[in-house]
């Protein structure tokens, strides 16, 4: 349930997070570090887990 919330939430942020909370972002590099940081979360799970 909390992998589908979280995927529910990165998605909604990268997609449409810039005209939601007005962000500026030409370069991507906001988009960039949601997607780093949504990429290091799951690695860090999966090695907690396993």
């Amino acid at each position: 349930m909390i992998v589908g919330l979280s995927s529910v939430m990165f998605i909604a942020l990268f997609g449409w997070g810039a005209e939601y909370f007005g962000w500026s972002d030409p370069h991507g590099r906001v988009q960039w570090a949601l997607f780093s940081a949504f990429v290091l979360g799951i690695l860090a799970g999966y090695k907690t887990k396993g």
